[in-house]
């Protein structure tokens, strides 16, 4: 019997699960943090931990492991590689292969090896395979480095729309009414001279009230939303493009808060506009299982495997980790 281990290492939390051959769920592994770019030192701790912890749980050795997988957020330049290959060579694998955290997202919402991906929660990013195993990141490095939106930007996004309306730049808007209930403040004015004099953060958890406030008619949340939307069709038609997978038939997967949970009439018309009119036969299709299974798919086919029907299935029911893996 073969085993085989996947790996999904984040800014908040690493997931490590094991598998057999048919996609049998064996054992799995929890801990925090695993982006390298935050705390190197922090990243090697907790990955470590959530693979042998799902190792111990099913009493097997590193040497037991066909092939180990790791999708790694902050995986994302050669400067990146150079510090996460030796760190997972330490943890005693003969067969250990690396990939950007966006990679394995990607293949975990798809029955195809090939595809792209766009991921929109806290920040964004866009990535893609084709079928010559060929590799595309565009994004994931913040505003200034081309990118627009995710969770933090567009809570901003709503604050300024707030004092633009307050200040007359704009017409108002009914994000005015929810984030001054949700911050705490009887007025605009009071809002904006205590953070400013205390130079105080926006805080990123803003974005569902623009979820809100849409659903409910408001053109400027509604505008914002379209922005995003148009932003990361963009995005994934570069990816499209770079990859030259215009006349494909392929699945754009859809991951993160933004795009999983939020309510997508508001989005992901205007991806799909731009990135059919590069590729017709691109299907946008949101995740609805835990990205780590993408590392698991992806250590089966490294190792000359054809994805069957029934593995899909077993692995498809990996939807949730809270602690251990939940199996359905």
């Amino acid at each position: 019997m073969n085993y085989y281990l996947g790996v999904d290492a984040g800014a908040t939390k690493t997931y490590a699960i094991l598998t057999d051959e048919t996609g049998n769920w064996l054992a799995s592994g929890r801990s925090g943090p695993g982006n390298h770019q935050i705390n190197v030192d922090l990243a090697n701790s907790n990955i470590k931990d959530a693979v042998f912890q799902a190792l111990n749980q099913a009493n097997l050795q590193p040497a037991d492991i066909r092939i180990a997988w790791f999708g790694l957020a902050g995986a994302d330049r050669e400067a990146d590689y150079r510090i996460l290959r030796p760190m997972i060579q330490s943890y005693g694998f003969a067969n250990a292969h690396i990939v950007c955290d966006t990679i394995i997202a990607m293949r975990a919402g798809t029955a195809k090896p090939y595809g792209a991906v766009l991921i929109c929660g806290t920040g964004m990013n866009a990535a893609g395979i084709n079928k010559q195993g060929q590799m595309f990141q565009c994004g994931g490095f913040g505003y200034a480095f081309g990118d627009f939106g995710g969770g933090s930007e567009l809570s901003i996004e709503a604050f300024r729309t707030v004092i633009r309306a307050w200040e007359g730049r704009i017409k108002p808007t009914l994000l005015t009414d929810l984030i001054l209930q949700t911050l705490g403040y009887g007025s605009v004015e009071d809002m904006f001279h205590h953070f400013l004099d205390l130079h105080k953060r926006i805080p990123s958890d803003l974005t569902k009230l623009i979820f809100d406030a849409a659903a409910r008619g408001d053109q400027a949340s509604i505008q914002i939303l379209q922005k995003q939307g148009a932003e990361l069709g963009l995005s994934a038609r570069a990816v499209i493009e770079r990859l030259h997978m215009q006349e494909e038939n392929f699945d754009l997967v859809l991951a993160g808060s933004v795009l999983t949970k939020g309510n997508g009439q508001f989005i992901h018309p205007y991806i799909a506009k731009e990135v059919r009119e590069a590729a017709p036969g691109c299907q946008l299709n949101i995740l609805t299982v835990e990205p780590v299974v993408g590392s698991i798919l992806l250590a089966m086919e490294k190792d000359g495997m054809t994805i069957a029907a029934s593995t899909y299935e077993k692995l498809g029911q990996i939807t949730n980790i809270k602690g251990v893996v939940y199996h359905e």
